[in-house]
């Protein structure tokens, strides 16, 4: 999809009559607007076209809005790995429907979308201020969570059958193609049901969505890992720490966690190929120069070198081969044919960092996701994620958001900071 044929009008139930409960607020008329583009270069190719540059609807709450509070009840899942932040999210929905809307009914799905098929026996739990208030002090989910697909069908029956009004699905690029499937399958129907996604990916990988909530809290937590390697290597003769993060088809926590901690070496990410014999070979100058290295390598990096697995996971994803034991093992014996001994430490703290609790700035982040996804839906909006774009909060139809992975640009300022600031060679194949 060229840029000029994005479309980000937002899918709407009907008319919004009910005045808004909510008081003392600046409230966003419909036709309020975000750029998707600040710079001008790209704006005027669209004003030169004689076309309107791609604008994102603002989010916020309306003035008039589609569902009576009074007789609604909502749904919420949480589908895919765990994030810093999930309970925020669900804590910012619950408490705006019970206190900006009024909204007294509010479920929540166990084990994402295996909770609304009647199969796995999982009945909701019932979600109000009392039960959530302490919530965001954990890590974790409460509703739990599942991966992999489900009977569309089923899921719409349970939540015709529930009387279920909205549907909040917070996930990441699976989690959103199931909720834009649920839509779908509403719309056919002919049922009044709202489906609004908010992104939860912590390899930030969604696209028209400038960070993912819990991103920034584990970029903090990989920077004490890498820091904690750096001063195991240090600490050692040929010392050498290595790092594996989070990042299967876009390397930000690495690159990011590369750019917090400028003590490692070496940064590798899936965006920008790396040859064995060089990695190794620029590994050994650099322990000859200072005798000890930092390795950072995201998750998805340098599959290429490894045989395929053959295996898929329960999300339908391409089960990767671990990158990390695969350079432990090889740094280890290309020192030891060099008859050189090095003392290498290998972490991996992935499952650590999904578990912590949000930091200050993504749990207020979380709160305001949460709150711009209750007003979208209480404003009849479907089909749409709620997003950070511009430094603004936005609505982008979830068929934008999963169009494709956003992802490192190997020629763009944000690679070229890392390769600046680790020092390592620009071209590694």
């Amino acid at each position: 999809m060229g840029k000029s044929d994005l479309n980000f009008e937002i899918s709407k139930l009907g008319e919004c009559r009910f005045p808004s409960p909510m008081a003392g607020v600046r409230f966003v008329r419909d036709e309020e607007q975000g750029p998707l583009h600040f710079n001008l270069r790209e704006i005027k190719k669209f004003l030169d076209e004689g076309k309107e540059p791609p604008a994102m609807e603002l989010a916020g709450p309306r003035e008039k809005i589609y569902f009576d509070p009074a007789g609604l009840k909502c749904g919420i899942v949480t589908c895919g790995g765990l994030c810093p932040g999930l309970n925020d999210v669900i804590r910012a929905i619950v408490l705006s429907l019970f206190h900006h809307y009024g909204v007294k009914t509010v479920y929540g799905f166990p084990f994402g979308y295996e909770g609304l098929v009647s199969k796995y026996g999982l009945p909701p739990v019932e979600l109000n201020p009392p039960a959530v208030s302490s919530i965001h002090q954990l890590g974790g989910t409460i509703l739990g969570s599942s991966r992999g697909s489900q009977s569309i069908p089923e899921m719409v029956d349970t939540l015709e059958r529930l009387g279920i009004g909205v549907l909040f699905t917070i996930g990441g690029d699976g989690t959103l193609r199931g909720a834009l499937a649920i839509s779908e399958e509403v719309r056919r129907r002919g049922a009044e049901i709202s489906v609004v996604g908010i992104p939860k990916t912590i390899d930030n990988d969604i696209s028209y969505v400038q960070m993912s909530f819990g991103f920034e809290t584990a970029v903090s937590e990989a920077r004490r890992v890498t820091n904690a390697a750096h001063s195991e290597a240090e600490g050692a003769r040929n010392g050498i720490g290595l790092v594996k993060l989070m990042g299967r088809d876009s390397g930000f926590i690495a690159a990011y966690a590369a750019l917090a901690d400028t003590q490692v070496n070496f940064c590798l990410v899936p965006e920008v190929p790396f040859g064995l014999e060089t990695l190794l070979n620029a590994l050994r100058e650099r322990l000859e120069r200072r005798g000890h290295a930092v390795l950072v390598v995201a998750e998805g990096a340098g599959q290429s070198l490894m045989p395929g697995t053959g295996e898929r996971d329960a999300s339908g994803n391409i089960r990767f081969g671990d990158i990390g034991l695969f350079l432990r093992d090889e740094i280890r014996a290309f020192f030891g044919r060099l008859g050189t001994a090095v003392n290498l430490r290998y972490i991996d703290p992935s499952y650590t960092i999904r578990s912590r609790p949000a930091n200050a700035r993504d749990a207020a982040y979380c709160v305001l996701l949460g709150h711009n996804a209750v007003h979208a839906a209480m404003a009849g909006r479907t089909e749409m994620a709620v997003s950070f774009w511009k430094n603004e909060f936005t609505h982008v139809p979830i068929s934008l958001a999963v169009s494709q992975r956003k992802k490192i640009d190997p020629d763009g300022f944000l690679w070229n900071s890392v390769v600046a600031s680790t020092g390592q060679p620009t071209d590694l194949r």
